[in-house]
């Protein structure tokens, strides 16, 4: 080495999430042997969501699981597409006479819907679902801080609208023509839709199981309107007042579903390597499915460099995939699975 040369550092090593399937198949099989029925569960880590691409991570476990009576669905998620979840709970329903939704956490907005489809939710001490009031990001969205757009509900803009008007009772002016200052009106419009959508999907999936129609749009409208936030927790009490079909989780059941829960914690921790102040690595595990002998995740496996000049990161060479681990035959194989 030349006196003015110096050795250049290793890079970092890029972080990898475990992946505890031994540890989650032990506990998968004791709560089906206390339930008494084949046991599916379906979890998000925060930056996960539900998707479309789920119903076809669902169909790999569902057609080895086969038709069965009774279908037992573990749901622990913060939302994502409402349509993805009527899809979920339509395939769910061909394989299964009945459905019964465990929740012993976080079951929020697209998943409350998945519940919405299930014959009976079993809630725990720690559960709750929420409103499932329309909010959208649409491409004409107002930006945030960091330059990314940000959600907008219908229930903010109906409430901005009447504020104003309270506070411009003795004038003609429109208020639109403020609003639309700081909102888009295709935003609006998008918005207005978004929420019949969500009424319907809310119906749709109650027709399952609830064959008052009267019923379903009430409950339906409840979600939809009530609640003063997106994020209220309907605890069961409240559940069980709005017309939902709940019932409480049996400590020990709740208790290894906590257990569960801690494991797809730890699997889904997050996994980002930073090699300096723009550049980085992420390889985190977003939604898991799993049943027994049988798990099915998507791995986001890409790099990230930060633009600084527009405030926000940028993906590169991404590689994110759903992956498979199966265990035949006492072996356990793993796969990428090809779902776009």
């Amino acid at each position: 080495m030349e006196p003015n040369e110096q050795q250049q550092p290793a890079p970092p090593r890029i972080k990898q999430p475990p992946v505890l399937f031994n540890k989650t198949q032990v506990l998968l099989a004791r709560i089906a042997e206390l339930v008494g029925g084949p046991l599916i569960t379906y979890w998000n880590n925060p930056q996960g969501g539900i998707c479309h691409n789920d119903v076809l991570a669902l169909y790999e476990i569902l057609e080895k699981i086969g038709r069965q009576d009774t279908l037992y669905l573990f749901i622990k998620s913060s939302g994502g597409n409402g349509q993805a979840s009527l899809r979920l709970v339509n395939l769910l329903r061909r394989y299964c006479r009945q459905l019964i939704a465990l929740v012993p956490l976080e079951c929020a907005s697209a998943a409350t819907m998945i519940a919405l489809g299930a014959d009976e939710i079993w809630m725990g001490p720690l559960a709750y679902l929420t409103a499932v009031d329309t909010s959208l990001t649409h491409e004409l969205s107002p930006l945030d801080r960091d330059n990314s757009r940000v959600s907008v509900s219908l229930n903010e803009l109906t409430r901005v609208i009447g504020l104003w008007r309270a506070e411009h009772a003795d004038s003609n002016e429109n208020p639109y023509g403020t609003l639309y200052q700081y909102v888009h009106p295709l935003v609006i419009g998008a918005v207005d839709r978004a929420e019949s959508l969500s009424i319907m999907l809310c119906q749709e999936l109650l027709a399952y199981h609830i064959q008052d129609q009267a019923k379903s749009e009430e409950i339906a409208r409840t979600l939809n309107s009530t609640y003063p936030s997106h994020d209220y927790p309907i605890l069961f009490e409240e559940a069980q007042t709005i017309g939902l079909q709940v019932a409480h989780l049996q400590p020990e059941i709740n208790t290894l579903l906590l257990e569960l829960n801690h494991w797809y914690s730890e699997t889904g921790q997050r996994a980002t390597t930073d090699f300096d102040d723009t550049h980085a690595h992420s390889n985190e595990i977003l939604n898991i499915w799993e049943s027994a002998n049988q798990q099915v995740y998507y791995q986001q496996d890409k790099d990230w460099f930060y633009r600084v000049e527009e405030r926000r990161w940028i993906a590169l060479n991404d590689n994110s995939s759903w992956r498979q681990i199966e265990r035949v035959n006492g072996k356990t194989r793993n796969k990428i699975l090809h779902i776009n």
